[in-house]
């Protein structure tokens, strides 16, 4: 008898218990890996390429921004709109300044404007108001707010008495700021006219 060069297979006939042990171990390993989970994953979602990036960091070049500048403007219950900025070196040290228009955000009439100047904290590079120009109590629209020759310029509306409703200002002053080294020093360069 000759033998063959393969050893003879297992026999293949299956019976029930052989189909009993399959499902057993099937069982078996769906219930390890309930038990086994993976962690949670960390992957980032793609994003586009502007916030992928950081912000720039402010630099002595970049003049103050107005967001987030605590103001000092009572508004009560309402928030305080900037309703004109202009930006420009006031103060000829190379780093730009900030004037802004701002007034509470009231619902009806016309608020009356503060002019502010902001300039960046040397320490932090946060925006910080260094001088008001027109205060709320003046009771003035500020229009055509314009810097330039390190000058502010501006054009107030205003009420010849107390009787004009504050809609609807009747006087119009042009007006100026200049930066003396220790102050700002208004002026009026024009005559005062009626709206």
């Amino acid at each position: 008898m000759q033998q063959s060069a393969v050893p003879e297979l297992a026999r293949t006939d299956t019976r029930p218990i052989h189909w009993v042990a399959t499902a057993t171990a099937v069982a078996g390993v769906i219930a390890l890996t309930s038990l086994v989970q993976p962690g949670p994953a960390t992957a980032a979602q793609p994003t586009t390429a502007t916030e992928a990036r950081p912000a720039p960091a402010p630099t002595a070049t970049t003049p103050p921004g107005t967001t987030g500048v605590a103001f000092p403007l009572d508004c009560g219950p309402v928030k305080a709109v900037v309703a004109r900025k202009t930006s420009g070196d006031l103060d000829g040290d190379g780093r730009p300044e900030t004037v802004a228009a701002v007034h509470c955000d009231a619902a009806m009439g016309t608020p009356p404007d503060a002019l502010y100047v902001l300039t960046r904290d040397l320490a932090d590079g946060r925006p910080r108001v260094v001088a008001t120009l027109v205060q709320p109590a003046d009771r003035l629209t500020v229009t055509d707010l314009d810097l330039s020759a390190r000058s502010v310029t501006a054009t107030l509306l205003g009420y010849s008495t107390d009787d004009v409703p504050s809609c609807c200002p009747d006087v119009r002053k042009p007006a100026a700021w200049h930066w003396n080294g220790h102050a700002f020093l208004r002026s009026t360069p024009g005559d005062t006219r009626g709206v």
